[in-house]
């Protein structure tokens, strides 16, 4: 039975990894030798990363936990923001 290994290249020294593809293969032994032959044999890549897909975890809600709206040039009202923690500290003038 044939797993689905995910690789991951670096074209040269201190630039970030990016997926390259991904390959089947029995074990590990052989999904390195087939990344290898598939992504660095004409020196296209200076380091390859090889994982199991499996292993590879989505991440697909995100939520506002840090309310950073303030990033967004849209999103910031420095007035609402210093009503709501007046509100909050008891010292709302009337």
């Amino acid at each position: 039975m044939s797993l689905v290994w995910e690789v991951f290249r670096r074209e040269r020294a201190g630039s970030a990894m990016q997926h390259a593809g991904s390959i089947l293969a029995p074990d590990e032994r052989f999904a390195e030798i087939y990344a290898r032959e598939q992504y660095g044999r004409r020196g296209e890549s200076d380091a390859l990363w090889l994982v199991p897909r499996e292993a590879v975890a989505e991440i697909d809600r995100f939520v506002d936990e840090f309310d950073l709206k303030y990033r967004r040039v849209d999103g910031y009202s420095i007035k609402e923001r210093l009503k709501e923690a007046r509100e909050r500290a008891g010292t709302v003038e009337g």
